[in-house]
């Protein structure tokens, strides 16, 4: 993407950032993030779902709570899918008291049930965090290493999610920009259906394609020896076709960001 959109975020979420050690790690944080979970709480598609996936990112943790504080499932991955896949948590599995708990990566560790690819689940809605959102078109940018990406394409290939499931971000309107180019979006890129910030609800209307599953092609040998679960699928896939998937070229990786406990 061009970096000159990248350079207007980061002077604009300069002024709403909240903790600048989170800058560069995960989705930014940013004043009114609590105020953004509540425009998406209020949503039909979010009042309908019975089981929602949500980034594991602190822009996105009152939308975990509200998630599972009114009685939804909630899905989220692994951080960074290093040590595993997807957990689930269920709030019947949670008193009032651990919720909030329940909603940081110690909780997701400690009350979360893992989930693997064999598992049968739907997923009604999914939260994703961005860098920086086309109103007008859903284009979205990320942090750059392709992880909502990944847990898309892997739940396509659960079948648990499909061209109709909504896809909502939540972002502060400073992140609202309207000059990505959607032509330079790739194959994987996932769009967004909708934009809650603090002050709006936005729904795109997008015509941009969603991804119909993990492209191989495009993923390098360092990012596959970086995720162990994309070994599996690899393998697995392998296996049951009796021929071998393409791979990506090679790439250097960044250095692996070091997250504070959310």
């Amino acid at each position: 993407m061009p970096t000159k959109i990248a350079s207007f975020w980061m002077r604009k979420l300069y002024e709403a950032e909240r903790t600048p050690d989170l800058f560069t790690t995960g989705s930014p944080n940013f004043v009114g993030a609590s105020a953004a979970a509540k425009m998406l709480s209020g949503l039909e598609v979010f009042l309908d779902a019975s089981c929602v996936k949500v980034n594991p990112d602190s822009p996105q943790k009152q939308v975990r709570f509200l998630t599972l504080s009114g009685g939804k499932k909630l899905l989220t991955p692994q951080p960074r899918l290093r040590t595993g896949f997807f957990s689930m948590l269920e709030s019947h599995m949670l008193s009032p008291s651990t919720i909030n708990e329940a909603c940081t990566s110690v909780g997701v560790a400690k009350y979360g049930s893992p989930i693997g690819l064999d598992e049968k689940i739907k997923v009604d809605l999914i939260v994703i965090g961005s860098v920086a959102v086309d109103p007008k078109t859903g284009a979205r940018l990320g942090k750059g290493e392709g992880f909502a990406e990944l847990e898309y394409g892997m739940l396509r290939y659960m079948g648990a999610i499909d061209d109709s499931t909504p896809v909502v971000t939540s972002v502060h309107d400073c992140q609202l920009v309207e000059d990505i180019p959607v032509e330079k979006l790739l194959i994987h890129d996932v769009p967004v259906d909708i934009i809650c910030t603090p002050s709006q609800v936005i729904f795109t209307n997008t015509n941009i394609p969603k991804p119909q599953g993990i492209y191989w092609d495009k993923l390098s040998p360092e990012k596959l020896a970086q995720i162990r679960i994309l070994r599996e699928l690899k393998s697995r896939i392998e296996r049951e076709t009796g021929q071998k998937l393409p791979c990506g070229p090679s790439e250097k990786l960044p250095p692996t960001a070091q997250r504070r406990r959310k």
